[in-house]
């Protein structure tokens, strides 16, 4: 793995703990609010960071910091297809 892909990598974690940070205990947040957050750009390049905020989140379900849901329920990131929500364990 390349650094900056690393680096990127990190810099997701840490924009989805700093967002959820921000919100209500059990509020949630979308892979793309990280995204967003993390890409300089002003246009639609953030969408090239959904795949690594999705993974970025599956990892730090793994840690037991955030659980991913769909439909409000916890499921298994790895069995987890379409939309998802990240929430604070």
């Amino acid at each position: 793995m390349a650094d900056t892909e690393r680096q990127t990598d990190r810099r997701l974690e840490r924009a989805i703990l700093e967002l959820l940070d921000r919100r209500a205990p059990d509020a949630t947040i979308c892979p793309s609010d990280a995204a967003r957050a993390v890409y300089e750009g002003d246009d639609d390049g953030w969408r090239a960071l959904m795949e690594p905020a999705r993974r970025a989140a599956r990892r730090l379900v793994a840690a037991g910091e955030v659980e991913i849901t769909q439909g409000g329920h916890p499921v298994d990131p790895a069995k987890a297809r379409g939309p998802i929500r990240i929430r604070r364990r």
